[in-house]
């Protein structure tokens, strides 16, 4: 057995063995080459023979690691805030999750576009989806999107710190005119979500507040202007009897 984490204080990746072994491969300017060479060679020292997809997805130029040999920058500072904005992100992601009892996804991170997401699914099946996500086979966003969703969470694009973000699909009717809240949220078109910049909730004086706020109320445009049984979903049938 072994697992690989990101040290974001040390800035290296840590790759530790059952046997007690574990190497280290720096988080320093370099190549995507280099590092994917770093790591497999790593890997290899520890007597682990790992098999991965080499490729990367969901980005328009998905140029193999091994052939990808332009220099790259690397700020460690920059790289430890991104990771102290998903762990603010995850508790107040994981919050909100706490509040829906109908089937949902746990809060994670996705590798393809960089995000941390949680998805709400109303119970109904989907109009199948057409797919297109650059370099991603259309299967997987047909067998992704099969039921009926809201999925909201974070990432690094949509705000000059990031943003938040939630969609719906299939998209209701009058989704995006549905009131949400706090000021700074906003429905941008061309990517046919709602974002919540994270500099905008930072600045509130409630940042938790901010984001729960917008969560819930794009939550509540999906699933009222969809149709959602949301007494079903939403309320436990037993709730008079728990202690809390």
């Amino acid at each position: 057995m072994f697992d690989m984490e990101f040290d974001f204080v040390a800035s290296v990746l840590r790759i530790r063995s059952s046997r007690g072994s574990e190497r280290e491969v720096r988080l320093e300017p370099k190549s995507v080459a280099t590092f994917h060479q770093q790591v497999m060679d790593a890997l290899a020292d520890l007597g682990l023979d790992v098999s991965i997809m080499a490729t990367p997805v969901e980005v328009p130029e998905a140029i193999p690691f091994a052939e990808d040999v332009a220099e790259r920058t690397y700020d460690a500072e920059h790289a430890r805030r991104f990771w102290g904005q998903l762990i603010a992100a995850d508790r107040v992601l994981h919050r909100f999750r706490s509040w829906f009892y109908g089937k949902s996804s746990p809060v994670h991170f996705f590798w393809g576009a960089m995000d941390l997401a949680c998805t709400r699914f109303s119970g109904r099946a989907a109009p199948q989806h057409p797919g297109g996500a650059p370099n991603c086979a259309d299967w997987v966003m047909v067998e992704g999107y099969s039921h009926e969703l809201y999925s909201c969470g974070f990432w690094p694009g949509g705000g000059a710190e990031g943003a938040f973000y939630a969609y719906a699909y299939p998209e209701p009717d009058g989704f995006a005119r549905h009131p949400v809240r706090p000021d700074g949220a906003a429905y941008v078109a061309e990517l046919g979500e709602y974002v919540l910049p994270y500099e905008a909730a930072r600045a509130t004086g409630d940042p938790d507040g901010a984001v729960l706020a917008f969560l819930q109320t794009t939550y509540e445009a999906a699933a009222d202007r969809g149709g959602w049984d949301r007494e079903a979903l939403e309320d436990h049938p037993h709730r008079e009897v728990l202690p809390f």
